[in-house]
């Protein structure tokens, strides 16, 4: 995998060589971040985060923060390689927790909230939560299956959906 643009431009990452994550690919990760345009300053949260392919985006194109949440433990430690790799520690942090964890416990905001779930084993329940970690005006970017609705969700409003493939993306705001 590699950056697609902004300062870590070129730079390749590993992703995790699990069946558990489904890397997201550079056409459908350069539609998202040529729809969010100018994110520089930013604070986002990248949910399911798999290799870290979202958070290492986000901060190559400007974002001021990330917080990458990954349940896996092996993905995990991909992610940190791929850091520590790009040398983005002190931009990015790692929470190796389930989001649905995560999510009762932390009241923090963000600008941009990044979900890319399992397609396998999507939980509604947890998508619903990510609505409560958006700032006022913040944006929700959501992966979905292609074949499938996306999900209606109370507290945000779908922009925007996008389809390729076999996935689907919506763009809710707060």
């Amino acid at each position: 995998m590699r950056v697609i643009s902004g300062d870590l431009n070129g730079r390749v990452f590993a992703a995790p060589d699990i069946t558990t994550t489904h890397p997201m690919g550079e056409k459908l990760r350069g539609s998202i971040f040529s729809s969010l345009g100018d994110i520089k300053g930013l604070k986002v949260l990248d949910v399911y985060s798999g290799s870290g392919a979202m958070s290492i985006e986000s901060i190559s194109r400007g974002a001021e923060h990330a917080v990458a949440i990954e349940a896996n433990k092996h993905a995990a430690m991909v992610i940190r390689q791929n850091l520590n790799k790009l040398n983005l520690n002190n931009k990015v942090k790692l929470i190796n927790a389930k989001f649905g964890s995560w999510s009762c416990t932390s009241n923090e905001l963000f600008d941009i909230v990044l979900a890319d779930p399992p397609y396998d084993h999507l939980d509604v329940n947890e998508i619903v939560k990510l609505v409560n970690h958006i700032k006022t005006n913040g944006l929700l970017v959501l992966s979905w299956p292609g074949k499938q609705d996306l999900p209606l969700l109370d507290g945000v409003k779908l922009i925007k959906a996008r389809s390729f493939n076999d996935s689907g993306v919506g763009f809710y705001r707060a």
